[in-house]
């Protein structure tokens, strides 16, 4: 039978903070049992809550009711300790614990709830499957590694809420049921029992109401916003997440993107106790395609991808020349002293990634001996690969990898291979953070399915002044006053200036192709607000989990949010989602049907 805690049962301390000023006195601890190590005439408990372990003492002078009950003690059992907190004997000090100098020599103890031998052992060094983990994720998240993650993202939470709060910021809360508009992902839609046929959609984020709430007049406004978007799961991304959403009226860009790195200064100091250099470094969308890949580049290593084009484009080699007749380019990626680990069977595997990502293949250049190994030689002159050897800086021991088609392709897949080899040759440095903003995105982007012009970020977005004269006679070339902070190649936040002037948001919506009545139907409203006196406004959303992921260095978001989902948007504890039952669907006016 369980025993119960009265009035006597304060805790004095949590485990790992009973202090050395304690010894001598009487304390009253709470926790799991890690693990009982029975001596004979000596027990030993290691009592674990969140804050860590400390050990609890029985000998042959406890009383033996209490020893006897010590010794039923079991892993993750739940008790209660009452005793005089003393130092260890000689030679029983543990230089890896806080309290790993003195123990609690029990008097009295209870046993609050015993435990089943639960399905693994809450240890941060036993592995276990990650479906049994999270279907017992309740255990999962006792490990220190876990509680160490999870106690991270509070204090990331508190201060971002003592920043902003003590810059003029007020914490406002955006609905959770809203009208459905496209931002860029699935909406998860909520059938409403009194509007039959209508659908809520949970936010994917809180764009559009925190836009109405600088036209109200709030100024500044901050939320840690609940977010939903039905997309594919991936390691940095989850169904639901946590956003730390501003919002800032009479603001220009760059008085939102130093907030933003003032927040992440203060953060990081006060967290881990390091230094961010500000202001960060900025690099502009077409600036980062071009030397990484990607618009979220990880800059801590080299290895920037490398223009041939110019070198190559009076060679005769078919794949290079039909490449360039198209408009496309040939580009490369160089992997210094590469040689010995980028083996031909090691090439061949990140042909195929190639390929999978959508180029037709790769060339490359090998080079261990006296002479470069090079795949496509007998198609150039030597003066012609003595060219690009130069120019791309290849040196004895580096393997080169290009890559020849349009840009669309090009950039992308080596952007993605120049991330692979940099983990097999393991120069990704693990203990740096390096920040920096990317600017001037395109505003639109072709949809090849719908060919039509989508909005790139979305489409309360400002362009660039001088890029308005472009909104009809060429889109691809307006861009957009929006900005991305960027860490270790992780994007962290986006945000934007936003449109404030209601004519101006209309011609940004015809040129997305909508009708004026499907304007109206979907975004009437804001555009009736811009009509009634806007400010000038802009803001952002940080993700939160994205942000202490990469903080606490865990390798996905699942280590960071208490409850997450997996790859097909379940979760495994809860079994969730789950059918709904007819009355339920009844109410709902809803039919389910098979899929065609």
């Amino acid at each position: 039978m369980a025993e119960f805690l009265t009035n006597e049962d304060k805790r004095s301390y949590y485990c790992a903070k009973v202090p050395e000023s304690a010894v001598g006195k009487e304390v009253c601890v709470m926790g799991w049992v890690q693990r009982r190590r029975d001596l004979g005439s000596l027990i030993f408990i290691d009592l674990r809550d969140r804050t860590g372990i400390l050990q609890l003492a029985f000998d042959d002078k406890t009383d033996r009711e209490v020893f006897d009950k010590a010794f039923s003690c079991r892993a993750e059992f739940v008790v209660c300790a009452h005793g005089e907190v003393r130092y260890r004997g000689e030679g029983a000090v543990n230089p890896n614990l806080p309290t790993g100098k003195i123990e609690v020599y029990v008097k009295s103890l209870k046993v609050l709830s015993a435990a089943q031998t639960p399905p693994f052992e809450v240890s941060d060094t036993k592995k276990v499957k990650d479906e049994t983990a999270l279907k017992f994720r309740y255990i999962d998240l006792r490990r220190a590694e876990l509680q160490k993650n999870i106690r991270m993202r509070h204090e990331i939470a508190r201060v971002a809420r003592e920043y902003y709060y003590e810059n003029g910021f007020m914490e406002i809360e955006t609905p959770m049921m809203i009208k459905p508009t496209p931002e860029g992902a699935r909406d998860y839609v909520v059938p409403s029992r009194l509007h039959h046929g209508c659908m809520y959609a949970l936010p994917q984020s809180p764009q559009i109401y925190k836009q109405l709430l600088m036209v109200a007049g709030f100024d500044r406004y901050i939320q840690l916003a609940r977010c939903f978007r039905d997309e594919d799961l991936r390691a940095d991304r989850q169904p639901e997440f946590t956003q730390i959403d501003l919002e800032m009226s009479f603001a220009t860009q760059e008085d939102i993107m130093e907030m933003n790195e003032g927040f992440i200064k203060r953060v990081f100091k006060e967290v881990l106790g390091l230094e961010v250099e500000t202001p960060m470094r900025r690099m502009t969308y077409a600036e980062a395609q071009e030397k990484y890949g990607t618009d979220k580049p990880d800059t801590r290593y080299g290895m920037e991808i490398v223009d041939l084009s110019d070198a190559v484009r009076a060679s005769e080699f078919a794949v290079f020349a039909s490449a360039l007749a198209a408009g496309g380019s040939v580009r490369a990626i160089v992997a210094k002293n590469a040689a010995h680990i980028l083996t031909r069977k090691e090439i061949d595997k990140l042909t195929e990634h190639a390929k999978g990502i959508g180029a037709k293949g790769l060339a490359f250049v090998r080079w261990v001996d006296a002479e470069p190994a090079c795949s496509f030689a007998k198609f150039m002159k030597p003066e012609e690969l003595q060219a690009i050897y130069s120019l791309a800086g290849l040196e004895q021991g580096d393997v080169m990898l290009i890559c020849a088609d349009k840009d669309k392709v090009v950039l992308p897949t080596l952007g993605a291979l120049r991330t692979i080899v940099a983990r097999k040759l393991d120069i990704i440095p693990k203990d740096k953070f390096n920040f920096l903003w990317i600017t001037e995105f395109p505003f639109f982007e072709w949809n090849e399915e719908t060919s039509h012009w989508d909005a790139m970020h979305h489409p309360f977005t400002m362009p660039l002044e001088e890029c308005l004269p472009y909104l009809e006679s060429d889109p691809g070339k307006v861009r957009a006053k929006c900005y991305d902070m960027v860490l270790n190649g992780t994007e962290l936040l986006s945000g934007s200036i936003r449109i404030t002037d209601w004519q101006l948001q209309e011609k940004m919506f015809s040129a997305l192709g909508l009708t004026p009545e499907e304007i109206d139907a979907k975004f009437g409203f804001l555009v009736e607000a811009y009509k009634y006196g806007a400010p000038p406004h802009g803001g952002s959303g940080m993700g939160l989990d994205r942000l202490a992921m990469v903080m606490s260095g865990a390798d996905s978001l699942r280590d960071v949010i208490a409850f997450p989902k997996v790859q097909n948007a379940s979760e495994l504890m809860s079994k969730c989602p789950a059918p709904a039952d007819e009355q339920t669907l009844r109410d709902l006016g809803i039919a389910v049907t098979d899929r065609e």
